[in-house]
């Protein structure tokens, strides 16, 4: 009799995320994807214990099950929304993504002025 230890690793998500985040992005703004793609990057992030990482959309198709079309738009709103940083080296380059956190600047002002 085989016995099988499954690990499960765990990520860690800002509480702003969930409870802020997903309504804005998925409620308000009627884009479900985008929060898929940031939770799917954030993940990715999280386990690379990285900064930035680079992907390209087809990678980002096949973790999140979005079509390309679809990853794409969730990364121009994700973008204009200051969510995401995406940097290249060239025109050709995987696209390197960084998370930008808006709201750990604003808690550590809040905690400062305490």
């Amino acid at each position: 009799m085989a016995i099988t230890i499954v690990f499960m690793h765990h990520v860690a998500i800002d509480d702003y995320v969930l409870d802020v985040l997903l309504p804005d992005l998925a409620g308000h703004d009627h884009t479900p994807a985008a929060f898929l793609v940031y939770i799917v990057l954030w993940t990715q992030l999280y386990r690379a214990e990285q900064r930035r990482i680079g992907l390209s959309f087809q990678q980002f198709s096949e973790l999140t099950g979005l079509s390309k079309s679809a990853v794409q738009d969730a990364i121009r709103l994700l973008r204009c929304r200051g969510l995401i940083k995406v940097t290249k080296a060239s025109a050709t380059s995987i696209p390197q993504y960084e998370l930008i956190r808006h709201w750990l600047r604003r808690r550590a002002l809040n905690a400062s002025a305490r």
